[in-house]
Parts: C-alpha cells; structure tokens; sequence
C-alpha cells in the first residue's frame, strides 16, 4: 500500500512551504515518513525518511535521531485520541499538526515547558502526554547532538494554529 495519491484533510492545511533544509524540515520530514509508514505499513516511507536524515546528517548521527524519532511518532500515535493528520510524502510544505510537531521539538531544545504541554496537549488532543513529551525530549537531545538546533520561532506554529494563521514557520527560510 501506497500514500502516494494526494489526499488533502479538511483540517490539514499548508502552513508554510519550506526549504527542503534545516532542522525545522528535518523533524516535519521525519514525523510525516513515520505516520505515513505506521498507517500504511509500507517500509519506503520510513526508507524514504532514513535516506533523509542519512543524507543530511550521516549514518552515525542519524542511527540515533532516526530511532529517537520512530520512538517519539510512536508515542503520539499510541497517545492521540484523534487521527493525526499530515501531508503525502512529496508534497511540499507541512499541515498544521506537522507544524504543531515541529513546535513540540523546538519548545524542547529551548527549554520552553508550559509550550511543549501545550503543543502535546494539540497535536495528541489527550491528556496523557507525559510519554510524549519524554519522547520528544529524547528526540530533541538526539537532534541537538547531531548539530541540528531548532530555531525558537519554530515554537510559534503554536499561536499560528491557535489564531488560524497558516504561516506559523514562515519566518524559517
């Protein structure tokens, strides 16, 4: 099986078309080749995000980001009391819960508490976060060592979601 079609969600819309660089994009790859690949149980999906953290980051370091990552999608998937929603592999840019996962990692790289309960808080629509959040720590510590930090804008795809604004990481170019 195959998610290749384009299939848009009612509540999925394009917040930002980014650069196919940096750490913001690398986190919104990864988070969309795991759903993609947990839903579908097509192995390219998570071949497609390996290629992609192998090439920007090299085997070594992304061993470790890759298995923080498949640990942190699994934990929000097992969390989440609703669909979690993202777009098809090639599309471009990332939806709002894309953007609300990316927000998770930067507010954990920056240290910014009561914005990663929240952004767990969104993107699970559960109470039960703790696991996630610790997921998203581990996440974030592997990304960090692997020289890939977050810019702390990337926290603002929050209020963007909040306030319906679909430009919540456009300040990432």
């Amino acid at each position: 099986m195959s998610i290749h079609k384009e299939i848009e969600p009612r509540n999925c819309r394009q917040a930002v078309v980014s650069p196919r660089t940096g750490a913001e994009w690398l986190v919104g790859v990864g988070f969309r080749c795991w759903l993609a690949g947990y839903d579908t149980g097509d192995i390219g999906c998570w071949e497609k995000g390996w290629n992609e953290y192998n090439r920007v980051l090299g085997a070594s370091r992304a061993k470790r980001a890759v298995t923080e990552l498949a640990c942190w999608v699994r934990a929000v998937r097992s969390s989440a009391s609703r669909k979690i929603q993202y777009y098809p592999l090639a599309r471009p840019g990332f939806c709002n819960d894309e953007c609300m996962a990316i927000s998770l990692i930067a507010a954990s790289q920056h240290h910014r508490c009561p914005a990663m309960q929240a952004c767990a808080l969104a993107l699970t629509g559960s109470d039960l976060v703790e696991p996630v959040i610790d997921a998203a720590n581990a996440f974030a510590d592997a990304l960090q060592e692997a020289d890939q930090r977050l810019s702390p804008e990337a926290v603002s795809a929050l209020m963007a979601a909040r306030t319906g604004r679909e430009d919540g990481l456009a300040g990432q170019r």
